[in-house]
């Protein structure tokens, strides 16, 4: 059976994920109100794309880690306890 702490990270690594995910369909969509709002922006355009795109790669990588080390973690113990 999974304990709590098992179950809880598990979810924290899915959310990561979805975090990521919903990073990279929220950025073309923010990123032209944030240029229109703040001129300074426009100029480094590409630099805060790059960093969005970043951002959301490192949530989805981290949240994949997470949920990885967990199964493996889990099938090992599984497999040493028969």
């Amino acid at each position: 059976m999974h304990s709590r702490k098992s179950i809880f990270q598990m979810a924290w690594g899915v959310m990561l994920v979805l975090a990521g995910v919903g990073v990279f369909f929220r950025v073309e969509q923010v990123l032209p109100r944030i240029e229109a709002h703040f001129e300074y922006f426009t100029a480094i355009r590409w630099f805060v794309r790059f960093s969005f795109y970043l951002m959301g790669v490192v949530l989805i990588g981290g949240g994949i880690r997470k949920i990885y080390r967990l199964r493996t973690r889990a099938v090992q113990e599984s497999s040493d306890a028969r």
